[in-house]
């Protein structure tokens, strides 16, 4: 039997959101059994509460928010997903600004703090979500489609299709025999180089660096257009590689960018409210489509 586990002790993680750029002080901290993940306004109040549920989702623009009365905490897939990755049932999550802050753009700062010191075995069994029959969640419009079945062992297989000649077409597993904290939450959020101005120019990535994403520049661009980009950035000039990324980063794995969406994907689904026991089968998968699934899971358990 596998008891549900929580955190040894607290962790403070500081730093700027992706899309708000507001800097923001979060705080993981142990909670007892049953507790699952809540999060925290702090700076709101005591009783900010918001659970880390799918029936709380306020937004899936380009991350994954939710919201509770006033309380509202946005992108915050990174650290659900760096949760799961590591097994932890229960933990409170004290943030006090509205966005997660976005370290490096992967779980990676959460699994170097957490991870080393192991976790608090609690005195309660984990609580599996398995379902009697599949659901599927589809966009025929976007192509997209997330399948979750009933499983003995758990596993999550992602395919990810931009059309793009960089990326090609990316595959991406976790099952019990990949090592979460080394293989997937690692894996650094991407951006593509045609998206950067007009995100930039809409204020949607106010928080955005060289530092925390994969820039892919999949069309051909001038140098005047790579000046402009370092610019933007407040970095020495930028050069695009032959691979065709932006050369501000050095990828983590061939197909890193594949690995990140399957992170997203196991935050997201950590709002079904658990540990999913089943075969999850994602294509083409964004924030509205998991959430989605999430929802549909918690309504047929």
């Amino acid at each position: 039997m596998q008891l549900q586990q929580t955190l040894k002790k607290s962790y403070t993680f500081e730093g700027k959101g992706l899309h708000t750029g507001k800097v923001a002080k979060m705080t993981i901290k142990p909670a007892a059994a049953d507790t699952g993940i809540v999060f925290r306004r702090t700076d709101i109040g005591e009783d900010a509460k918001v659970p880390a549920l799918a029936e709380y989702v306020s937004s899936t623009a380009r991350s994954t928010t939710i919201s509770c009365g006033e309380a509202t905490v946005g992108t915050i897939e990174h650290v659900l997903s760096a949760l799961t990755g590591m097994g932890v049932d229960n933990a409170e999550i004290d943030i006090d600004n509205v966005e997660v802050p976005i370290l490096d753009g992967s779980a990676k700062p959460y699994i170097d703090a957490i991870w080393n010191d192991g976790f608090q075995e609690q005195d309660a069994p984990r609580k599996y979500i398995e379902l009697k029959e599949a659901i599927e969640v589809r966009n025929d419009e976007k192509g997209s489609v997330v399948r979750i079945e009933p499983a003995d062992e758990f596993s999550y297989d992602i395919k990810v299709d931009f059309n793009s000649r960089v990326l090609g077409v990316q595959n991406a597993r976790w099952d019990d025999s990949v090592v979460y904290p080394e293989q997937i939450g690692v894996c650094r959020t991407f951006v593509f180089f045609h998206e950067i101005e007009f995100l930039f120019n809409n204020n949607l990535v106010k928080g955005g660096d060289v530092d925390n994403a994969i820039v892919i520049v999949e069309h051909p661009v001038t140098e005047e257009q790579i000046s402009h980009i370092s610019q933007l950035f407040n970095v020495p000039a930028l050069q695009v590689r032959e691979d065709g990324y932006l050369s501000n980063l050095q990828l983590r794995f061939p197909n890193e960018c594949a690995r990140h969406k399957l992170l997203d994907l196991i935050g997201d689904l950590r709002l079904a409210g658990g540990f999913l026991k089943a075969k999850v089968t994602a294509e083409k998968a964004g924030h509205g489509i998991n959430t989605s699934a999430a929802k549909k899971v918690r309504e047929n358990i």
